[in-house]
């Protein structure tokens, strides 16, 4: 997808999402800034799913990446969000509502031969107990949010479990 095939409409709902994300990384507001001015890159959409304890994440395996949050590339005519909820069912079988805030904004190479993508993270509260789908040979499974997990993006364990003790001290503080 070139910048004249990102709509204007979708690149402007991508930037206020990313001003809206609660985490940023790599500079990646700037770097989105920067990036209206040329062509750009796909942009990437993935969610964060963590169930009501925060205590799990469900991620996929994906043949290269390893584990990774379920997401991938927005299509044309398709805003972040909506790409997010459509990789989520797509990839894990999950319908789930997104928490209105995203949870993320960062800028990376999916692979070694792209240039840098935007990425924005959204998150959902889904409970264990719903059945998981998804692609075949991509499986999708929970995992503790304290043990390890290999993915070629190492960095985002503890920005999920960041997140997840954000959203969780949130949840505290609203229950009082």
């Amino acid at each position: 997808m070139s910048h004249g095939d990102v709509s204007q409409v979708i690149l402007d709902e991508a930037v206020a999402d990313a001003r809206l994300a609660v985490l940023e990384f790599d500079g990646a507001r700037a770097w989105l800034d920067e990036a209206r001015r040329h062509p750009m890159e796909p942009l990437a959409a993935e969610v964060w799913v963590t169930e009501p304890a925060f205590e799990h994440v469900l991620l996929v395996k994906h043949r290269v990446r390893g584990w990774v949050p379920p997401g991938g590339k927005v299509e044309s005519g398709e805003t972040p969000r909506v790409a997010a909820v459509r990789e989520l069912l797509e990839e894990t079988g999950l319908k789930a509502e997104l928490l209105a805030e995203p949870a993320a904004v960062v800028v990376r190479s999916y692979r070694a031969d792209w240039s840098p993508t935007l990425g924005l993270s959204y998150a959902a509260i889904v409970g264990r107990e719903v059945p998981l789908g998804g692609e075949q040979n991509q499986p999708a499974a929970w995992f503790r949010l304290d043990t390890t997990w290999d993915s070629v993006f190492p960095e985002d364990r503890d920005r999920i479990r960041a997140h997840a003790r954000r959203l969780a001290a949130g949840r505290a503080v609203g229950s009082r």
